[in-house]
Order: C-alpha cells, then sequence, then structure tokens
C-alpha cells in the first residue's frame, strides 16, 4: 500500500511552500488508496515554538488534508496521535533512536566525533580561505574503540557520525527529477547523534520512515543533497528504500525565495484575511502541477483524482498574489451562495488578528479605515437569526455602544455580492463595507456634488430624494422597485441622472466609488436611507 508523510518541525505556522508539501504528499496517496500520516520532527530542541504542532495540524484541517494516521486532533478538538507505528512525536522515540544507533556503532557504519566547535569552525575558515570543498575531514574517523572509550570515560562531549564510503557513486531515480547521482567521496559524514542525545534529522528520518511503512518520501528539492546520506542509511541497515519526489522551491514575483519580508507566507495569514481554503489548496496545487489542458478549477476531491508526479515541474514555481486572488473570486462566486454567506460570517463573528493600515493595499480603503476606525464587532445572535452588529463611538466624555443591527443571511448575501464585483477576500470586503454598518459615517461635503452640478442643485436633489423615498411603504423597499420607481420620478421631473444619484449614492456610502445607489439602498433600509440623505443635504453648506 502507498504510504505518504508530512513531517514537518513545529517552528512556527505552516509556510504556504510546506503546504503544498504535504498537499501533493497527500493528493498521492489518496489517487493510489494509500495512507497520509503526519510526523512531528522536533528534535532540534533549540527551534521549538509553543504552539506550532496545533496551528500546523489546525491549518491542515482547514485546508480539508485529513490526516489517516500520526498526530491529529480528537473529537474534543486536542491534540493526539492515532496508529499502531507511534510515537509519532520524535522527541518520544529517543529509545528507538539509541536502539538503531547501537547497531550502526556495533556494524562501524557510524562512529565517535570528538572535535570541538572551535575546531571545526577553523577547519571550514581554512577550507573556505583555500576554496576547497566545506566538510568534515573525517579527524576521528578511525580511532580505535579503546581510544574512543578513553575520551567517554574522560568526560569528553562527542557525536557520531555516519562513515560514508568514499568510493563509487549513490544514485536514486527521483519522481520529479529522473536520475540523480553523487560521488561518494563529495558526501560529508554527517551527524547522526547530537551530544544532547537528540538524533539529527538525517537520522531520525529514515528510521521513522522504515518503520512507519513510508514508500514515497515527498519533500522540498533543498533536500536533494542529503539524499545520499539517507540512502546509505537504508543499504548499511539492509531496508527497502522509498522513492523520492523532490520540489521545485517557491518564489516571489521577482524570482526570490518566498518569504515573509516579501509579504503573507503562513496559511494562517491567507486564513485571518478571509481567503477561502477550497482557492488557496487549488492555487497551491498549481504552484508546480497542473493536469496538461486548460482547466483550472479543481476541488480537493477532483484533485485527488487528477493528480501525479508526471505532470510536475522541476523549474521554481512563481507565487503569484495576483492569480490567488483570482481563484479566491472564482471560488466565491462557485459556491453555492447561502454556504457562502455562512462562511463570510463565520469570518466576521471569529476573532481576528487586528488589522493594519498598509495591509489594504486600496487607497480609499486605508482611508476609509483610518476614518472610522476598527470599531465595529461581529457576533452571531441565534435569537434573531442574524448577524448582530455592534458598534462602538467615542463621545466627548466616554466611550459608549450604540444599539446593534442584525443582518440576515440574504443581507449577507447581498452585501457579498456587491463586494465580490470589486474585492477578492472576504477582509477586503469587509473593510470595504463598513460603511454599511456605521452610524458615524463622514465624508467630505464637496463629495456630495455631481461634476455638473452645484452646491445649491446637490442640496436641492437630496431634499426632493428624501421627501420622494418617504412616501415608499417598507413592503416595496427593494433593489429593483427603488430603481424603476425612482427612474421614471427622475425622467417624469426631467432632472439629470447623475445630479439625483451622484449625491444619492455619495449620502449613502461616504464613498467617492462604491456599488450603484439602488444596491446600497436595498441593503442599509428605508430608515437609513431617509437618514443619510438628509444629513447628506445638511453637509451641503450653501456659500
Amino acid at each position: 500500500m502507498i504510504k505518504t508523510r508530512f513531517a514537518p518541525s513545529p517552528t512556527g505556522f505552516l509556510h504556504v511552500g510546506s503546504l503544498r508539501t504535504a498537499l501533493y504528499a497527500y493528493l498521492y496517496a489518496k489517487k493510489h488508496n494509500g495512507s497520509f500520516i503526519l510526523r512531528v520532527e522536533d528534535t532540534d530542541r533549540a527551534r521549538l515554538v509553543e504552539g506550532s504542532v496545533e496551528a500546523m495540524v489546525r491549518s491542515l484541517a482547514w485546508g480539508g488534508i485529513d490526516i489517516d494516521e500520526g498526530v491529529k486532533f480528537d473529537d474534543a478538538g486536542d491534540i493526539t496521535q492515532v496508529g499502531e507505528n507511534g510515537p509519532y512525536i520524535q522527541s518520544e522515540r529517543l529509545d528507538i533512536y539509541k536502539k538503531y544507533m547501537d547497531e550502526l556503532l556495533e556494524k562501524e557504519h557510524a562512529y565517535h566525533c570528538f572535535c570541538t566547535r572551535e575546531r571545526l569552525d577553523d577547519l571550514r575558515k581554512m577550507q573556505e580561505t583555500n576554496k576547497m570543498p566545506t566538510g568534515y575531514d573525517g579527524h576521528c574517523r578511525e580511532m580505535s574503540k579503546e581510544e574512543v572509550q578513553v575520551k567517554i570515560d574522560a568526560g569528553e562531549k562527542y557525536v557520531i557520525r555516519l562513515k560514508m564510503p568514499k568510493e563509487g557513486v549513490t544514485s536514486f531515480d527521483d519522481l520529479v527529477r529522473g536520475k540523480v547521482e553523487f560521488k561518494n567521496e563529495l558526501v560529508d559524514d554527517q551527524v547522526l547523534m547530537k551530544s544532547d542525545g537528540f538524533p539529527t534529522y538525517h537520522f531520525a528520518v529514515v528510521v521513522d520512515d522504515h518503520l512507519m511503512e513510508i514508500t514515497h518520501v515527498i519533500r522540498g528539492e533543498e533536500w536533494i543533497s542529503s539524499t545520499p546520506k539517507h540512502i546509505m542509511l537504508y543499504e548499511m541497515f539492509g531496508w527497502d528504500k522509498p522513492q523520492f519526489a523532490h520540489l521545485s522551491l517557491l518564489v516571489n514575483e521577482k524570482k526570490a525565495k518566498l518569504s515573509k519580508r516579501h509579504g503573507d507566507v503562513a496559511v494562517e495569514d491567507f486564513k485571518e484575511k478571509g481567503y477561502l481554503p477550497e482557492a488557496l489548496i487549488n492555487f497551491i496545487s498549481f504552484l508546480g502541477w497542473n493536469p496538461g489542458d486548460e482547466r483550472e478549477i479543481f476541488s480537493l476531491k477532483e484533485l485527488e483524482k487528477e493528480f501525479d508526479f508526471d505532470k510536475v515541474a522541476k523549474s521554481a514555481a512563481v507565487f503569484n498574489r495576483e492569480k490567488l486572488a483570482w481563484y479566491n473570486n472564482e471560488w466565491m462566486r462557485k459556491l453555492d451562495k447561502d454556504e457562502l454567506a455562512k462562511k463570510y460570517r463565520d469570518y466576521l463573528v471569529k476573532p481576528r488578528k487586528d488589522i493594519h493600515i498598509n495591509e489594504l493595499t486600496d487607497e480609499e480603503s486605508q482611508d476609509q479605515y483610518a476614518t472610522e476606525g476598527n470599531s465595529i464587532y461581529y457576533t452571531w445572535s441565534d435569537k434573531e437569526n442574524a448577524l448582530q452588529v455592534t458598534e462602538s463611538i467615542e463621545s466627548e466624555n466616554n466611550r459608549k455602544i450604540t444599539e446593534s443591527k442584525y443582518i440576515n443571511l440574504d443581507k449577507l448575501k447581498k452585501i457579498l455580492e456587491m463586494g465580490m464585483d470589486r474585492d477578492t477576500y472576504f477582509m477586503a470586503i469587509e473593510m470595504n463595507s463598513r460603511y454599511l454598518f456605521t452610524t458615524q459615517l463622514k465624508y467630505e461635503p464637496e463629495l456630495l456634488v455631481w461634476k455638473k452640478s452645484t452646491r445649491e442643485g446637490s442640496k436641492e436633489k437630496l431634499e426632493l430624494l428624501h421627501a420622494f423615498l418617504s412616501n415608499i411603504s417598507e413592503d416595496d423597499w427593494n433593489e429593483k422597485y427603488l430603481e424603476e420607481n425612482l427612474i421614471a420620478w427622475i425622467k417624469e421631473n426631467e432632472y439629470g441622472v447623475g445630479d439625483v444619484l451622484w449625491p444619492m449614492r455619495t449620502a449613502l456610502s461616504g464613498r467617492k466609488n462604491s456599488p450603484g445607489p439602488f444596491e446600497i439602498a436595498g441593503v442599509l433600509g428605508k430608515g437609513v436611507v431617509l437618514e443619510r440623505v438628509l444629513r447628506g443635504s445638511d453637509n451641503i453648506k450653501i456659500i
């Protein structure tokens, strides 16, 4: 049976590059009716970050990647380990590693090294100065057992190194890159066991992959040079080797390595901004793979059927954020409207990180956010079966809370529909939709004046508009009815369309650019519309 694994180190949030590795391993296993394992490689104790395991498992679950064996959440939401080949956390497997390290030493495939950090640093400096290949020089390689024991008895610190053959070649057939070959003489005597008794990645990964019956190792190309060391360990133990697939790097639009200083790189970042998991998974799958035709939209289940390594590219894949935005917008339109509205609701009511203005690329959005402040809070009211929107207002003397508004899912769907024409993820839609919720709408009076009109003209039209809208009943108040009757009223009175609709729209939105006035009015409701139209008229001062 095909078995693949994802084996991250718990050093922070899940990187999108790691998500791709996990995704490809998962897809390959599922395509072949195999199983997917999550193992935690935490032997590098200095780099551990508390909460990383939970964060990574949460990110995988959010993306729809189910773990068949290994570390996962139980029904109560706590981390557990499932399977017959555990423990699946390397720090809990030290006795296992010691057993196999003793076997290597007994077979003389490994040796103790007592070289100090100072000697190793001096060695590297000398090699670099003389433009020699860097690496361990085998200083302790031929030390006798008696010499070794004397040093151990004296309390000298040591590591254990792989005794790599210095003749011949080590080769393997990579599922992505084809045949790869290394001269053994150029392969370093890798440290296998550190002085603290913890194994290095290179030793633990081989022992674990063998004992957990991993058939295919899928990882980044940075591990290609380590593969001959791993293959040699398999041969020294007499174990069957897995097949290897080394994935290319992810780079940004400038072809530089994808890193935090160039923007979001953690799965959690995209989740916090309200990208859909379906979209991110779809986008990530295409970073190095494609189905060989023009199709671009795939669900996770569809990817399970289509994915294979014969269509995975060797070259670096570009993480194009505009393309990700396109995928997200496509998935927002593809999903059932009720399902999308519930996802948006869950995004709004879920506690999120503070939003920084510099994360909003649209200048107008920045201005609006700076004006309104992060003062609107969302909860879900089961009693009202609606989104409860509460706004905090700073008064002169104290901070007070307004009465809450209730937005049902139908209105939330309309807000989403309006937002999707402009924005591609939930955070942007939320920021650009806050004028629909706030009672503290602010704008410059000049914004209310149509370019072909005057202050007097715009003020008059808003007053006339207020009177006309006041006569429309609550039962008739909807986008279609408003548009038909308001346009008819404009034509009947021979008003200019822009003379009426421009000040109406800006009075309702406070924005130079926004959806149409009828859409906004339908969402806001009669009472709020009348209040804003009146306030807009009052804001136009006749000089």
